[in-house]
């Protein structure tokens, strides 16, 4: 037994021994992790004496002060839309609000009346404004116009707080010429973009597939979330409200369109005073063009139903019909109102805008091969 514990007790001896002879190191490790501080920093402080000098600039460009000038004054008069949609959760039945699209808007007058487009609305259950101080407000709709994709909301906020944009004329103006648009792109609010009019005249297709006339076109950035904000010339005066792009992707590929000021100013006031627009109409319901033209009508509107109670009827149009035999006998082939020709659906539409309810025009048709006029008055639509 005895000669088996020697052995044991020297292994132990033998452990303890390196503790003993380690012990005057810490001391000198301690020195080491003390000094590394000071000489870390002094490393910090070469590398902050490293900095390039900064040089001053001159004055901006007087079109760089143009264009914060312009934004500076529309910003206040620009707002931020969010669409909500009501959901019901599949376990608790409990129904929440969750966005379903955003887009941009202006403030039209001091009542609080916020135009935008009808596309940025349209299916919402709810709209949200936010104003350029960050406030949220419920928004009411206060009129659509899908036809001209426009829409007027109504949100309940103090005055102080609403800045009506500057309102200009779209009527002069010229290809070349400065615009900058101001919207929320993607979400990201407040955010301006400059370029020119690229053109003007131009026309688009809205929702209801009828033709937006007298559209401008600008290279001015328009991305998803401009729909609705303002296009202002240089003298920060609206000019147009942004409503569409001409993209094969979808986002930004340097051709924009906005509904010129001066077909927006004539939409919103009738949504205002009325809520919907009071179009100039006929009565009828007509062929889609690419149909007629299956059916050898190469130019004019065929007629497809006459209202018994409308104007068309009640100047002795023909619709579309079916004769004692079963056979199709085609309804009357508008060619011409007022002396203008009709060659398309969209001849129909743009020459009806430049009348009003109540007015008498002369339609030229076509039935059974000869030509006949017919004097309507024309009704609401």
């Amino acid at each position: 037994m005895n000669v088996q514990s020697r052995p044991a007790l020297g292994f132990f001896r033998r452990l303890r021994r390196p503790a003993r002879t380690n012990l005057p190191l810490l001391p000198l490790a301690l020195l080491v992790i003390l000094a590394l501080p000071p000489l870390l920093g002094s490393q910090t402080r070469e590398k902050s004496l490293s900095l390039r000098r900064v040089e001053t600039r001159g004055p901006l460009l007087p079109e760089e002060q143009r264009a914060i000038s312009v934004f500076e004054e529309a910003r206040p008069s620009v707002v931020y839309i969010t669409t909500l949609v009501y959901r019901r959760d599949f376990f608790t039945f409990n129904v929440f609000e969750i966005p379903q699209g955003t887009g941009s808007g202006f403030i039209w007058d001091e009542a609080g009346r916020i135009v935008t487009n009808f596309h940025v609305i349209y299916e919402a259950q709810d709209v949200q404004v936010t104003l350029s101080d960050q406030s949220v407000w419920k928004a009411k709709v206060v009129g659509r116009a899908p036809d001209k994709d426009l829409a007027v909301l109504r949100i309940d906020a103090p005055r102080d707080k609403l800045r009506p944009i500057r309102i200009g004329t779209s009527a002069n103006l010229e290809v070349g010429q400065s615009v900058y648009a101001i919207g929320n792109p993607f979400g990201l609010d407040q955010t301006l973009t400059t370029g020119i009019i690229s053109a003007v005249g131009r026309e688009i297709e809205s929702m209801t597939r009828r033709p937006i006339q007298g559209v401008i076109q600008t290279d001015a950035a328009i991305n998803p979330g401009n729909s609705g904000g303002p296009l202002l010339d240089s003298a920060g005066l609206c000019i147009g409200v942004n409503t569409a792009i001409y993209s094969p992707s979808g986002a930004y590929a340097g051709v924009g369109f906005a509904v010129p000021i001066d077909t927006v100013n004539r939409i919103i006031s009738q949504l205002i005073a009325y809520g919907k627009v009071i179009q100039p109409g006929l009565g009828i319901q007509t062929v889609e063009d690419s149909v007629a033209r299956r059916v050898g009508i190469d130019e004019g509107v065929l007629v497809l139903d006459v209202d018994r109670r409308g104007a068309a009827a009640a100047a002795g149009m023909m619709p579309t019909r079916y004769d004692a035999a079963g056979n199709v006998v085609l309804g009357d082939i508008i060619v011409s109102i007022d002396g203008q020709a009709v060659k398309t659906s969209d001849d129909l539409y743009r020459i009806l805008e430049r009348y009003n309810v109540g007015d008498e025009v002369p339609v030229e048709v076509i039935r059974a091969g000869r030509g006949r006029t017919l004097k309507i008055r024309l009704q609401e639509e």
